[in-house]
This record gives C-alpha cells, sequence and structure tokens, in this order.
C-alpha cells in the first residue's frame, strides 16, 4: 500500500517546522527533508525515523521494523505523532545528527557517436 498525500500533510501539521521540512515522492512513498538532510520516510502510511543517537535518547521504546521487504528495521514513530513537540524535537534533533547531502555532479555533455 503506498502511503497518501493526505498522511504526509499530517505529518508536516504535526511535525510543524514550516518550510524546513520537504518531502518527495520516490516508489508510492515518500522520504522527509529538514533543511536537505533525509530524517525519516513515509511507508505504508507509517512515519520511519532514521537511526541515530537521537531516537536512543528521545524514544528509546519505539518499536522497529523494516519499511519496505529486504531493509534493515527503522525505528516506527507512529505512536509519537500525537504530540506535535516530541516528534518535532525527535525529527530537528535526527535532522542535526545527518550529514549533509553530497553535492550532486553536474551532468556531462553528451557528445555525438558513430565516428
Amino acid at each position: 500500500m503506498a502511503t497518501d498525500l493526505e498522511y504526509i500533510e499530517y505529518l508536516a501539521d504535526q511535525i510543524a517546522i514550516g518550510e524546513r521540512l520537504t518531502y518527495k515522492k520516490m516508489f508510492g512513498e515518500y522520504a522527509l527533508y529538514v533543511d536537505g538532510k533525509v530524517v525519516a520516510f513515509a511507508c505504508d502510511n507509517s512515519l520511519f525515523i532514521k537511526p541515530s543517537s537521537a531516537v536512543a535518547s528521545l524514544a528509546p521504546d519505539l518499536p522497529q521494523r523494516p519499511p519496505y521487504p529486504g531493509t534493515k528495521d527503522y525505528p516506527v514513530a507512529d505512536e509519537l505523532l500525537d504530540d506535535s513537540d516530541a516528534i518535532r524535537r525527535l525529527i530537528l534533533e535526527t535532522a542535526s545528527l545527518m550529514p549533509m547531502p553530497k553535492p550532486k555532479q553536474p551532468a556531462k555533455p553528451r557528445g555525438k557517436r558513430g565516428k
């Protein structure tokens, strides 16, 4: 089951950090970004937080399961969604621990083939 856009909008409302939170649809699911850093995934209308020391200190008892088949377990933060302050704090602390994404390389010009 793919994640609904309404669920993503609900997450954005609960996390409540405005334009700092963005999301990108990927294969029917979503990656959530804070300041350009991937911090979570929304899969099957559940919120999977990237594993980090933020989860270990702020929400160590979250259940864990793979967001999609063949991946490692991630903390599932669905139980925190009714507490906007708690989910915001977890998301922001996770973002502070994640590395900045590597800059994309410019596309190489395509030459003519066949000589």
